[in-house]
């Protein structure tokens, strides 16, 4: 069985079910995959390079902003500047157990984890939640608007008393003009708690895996026949 599941883990059990236990139950490595023509890292290396990037200087007023964060350079400047204010949290590692109560990253009761880039007190009883999106923003809303939904629920889950949070995605490539915000009560934001618990739970609670093909699942899944091969019913 799966014990604990994220955002991300979510939507790879979703997808397929047998991904999910190739990856994160026989832990089955990914193959290396060449670098795409004319580029020199992939992806999520570029992605994790820019966030760890934006988190120095946040926290470091002598680090300079990196070329690619300069479409919202007078956005993390405000961030670094509450940031001294203390009133920011940046790489913030939250984890609940299965009864949504928080708990330490690697406990034995953890359920779920999350990583939010960064977490804004506003006052007592108000707080902006923000995540920084290195990919595309067009085509991938529907899965973009979930991932603020469940963000502004731990959120609520984890701060008895905010009253209201602001949860944001910031599309470093594409400009501020760009950015995703949604707000939330906290009685609009509790209706999702039972989608998100029901969710989880049927994804830690799973005992078969059966595979799921479809030819723009499997087009890019890294198990199959281009890949490791571990699955053959590929299409």
């Amino acid at each position: 069985m799966i014990s604990t599941w994220s955002f991300s883990r979510l939507g790879d059990f979703e997808k397929c079910r047998f991904l999910a236990k190739l990856k994160y139950i026989d832990k089955i490595p990914e193959p290396v995959r060449p670098l795409p023509p004319g580029k020199t890292e992939h992806a999520n290396d570029r992605g994790t390079r820019i966030h760890e990037a934006a988190e120095l200087y946040v926290k470091d007023p002598n680090v300079m902003l990196v070329t690619e964060l300069n479409k919202f350079k007078d956005w993390f400047q405000d961030l670094r500047a509450q940031y001294n204010e203390g009133k920011v949290i940046m790489e913030q590692e939250w984890a609940i157990d299965k009864d949504w109560t928080p708990t330490a990253w690697k406990s034995s009761t953890t359920w779920n984890r999350a990583k939010l880039d960064a977490f804004i007190r506003v006052d007592q009883t108000t707080a902006r939640a923000i995540d920084f999106k290195t990919g595309r923003k067009f085509g991938n809303e529907v899965k973009h608007a979930e991932q603020l939904q469940f963000y502004q629920l731990l959120s609520f889950m984890r701060y008895p008393e905010l009253e209201k949070i602001t949860v944001e995605l910031w599309y470093i490539d594409q400009g501020p003009e760009h950015t995703t915000k949604m707000t939330f009560t906290r009685d609009q934001g509790m209706r999702f708690f039972k989608n998100f618990n029901d969710r989880g739970t049927a994804m830690t609670s799973c005992t078969e895996f059966p595979p799921n093909p479809n030819a723009h699942s499997c087009k890019w899944c890294p198990f199959g026949p281009k890949g490791t091969g571990h699955c053959a019913v590929g299409v």
